[in-house]
């Protein structure tokens, strides 16, 4: 991840509010649907858009994209529902403060909202653009950042599973 920007409903942005973690579950398919990582932000508003850069060190690609958010996204933000929290080990109410971005090779992005005891749901999926400047925005003069030797030999052996995102 290179960078998240935020815009809120009010039109202030939020630069670089990012935070999580390459991957989840292990495994090279398919998505988690859920939170993974995270990077509180304080005094944002809801969501209007998301900026997005990132690289795909497998392919090696650069990619950048922003995801306008939907009305009903910022609703379901905003509505309390009971959901069991595992952690308290009893129903609360809780709301879907969360946002999750899921980024793979090919440019695939998926987005989800969800909070600490409900589930998450799907906002969507998107397909980014290639970043013209590549990685950095040009600063690294093309550069990515290298795969380490264990995960390019998994890579030749197995290959990149595309189709399950």
């Amino acid at each position: 991840m290179e960078s998240v920007d935020v815009l809120d409903q009010r039109g202030f942005v939020f630069f670089n509010v990012h935070g999580g973690v390459a991957g989840y579950t292990r495994k090279p398919e398919g998505w988690h649907k859920g939170g993974s990582g995270g990077k509180p932000i304080s005094n944002v508003d809801l969501p209007d858009q998301l900026l997005l850069r990132w690289q795909s060190l497998v392919e090696p690609q650069a990619y950048k994209i922003s995801i306008r958010i939907p009305q009903w996204v910022r609703d379901e933000m905003l509505k309390p529902e009971q959901g069991f929290c595992q952690w308290a080990g009893e129903w609360q109410e809780d709301y879907r403060d969360t946002i999750t971005l899921g980024m793979a090779p090919g440019g695939i992005i998926k987005v989800w909202i969800g909070g600490s005891c409900l589930n998450f749901k799907e906002v969507g999926r998107y397909h980014a653009k290639v970043e013209p400047l590549g990685p950095y925005r040009g600063a690294s003069k093309g550069k990515y950042i290298p795969l380490e030797p264990e995960n390019k030999a998994y890579i030749d052996q197995h290959g990149i599973p595309y189709g399950s995102w």
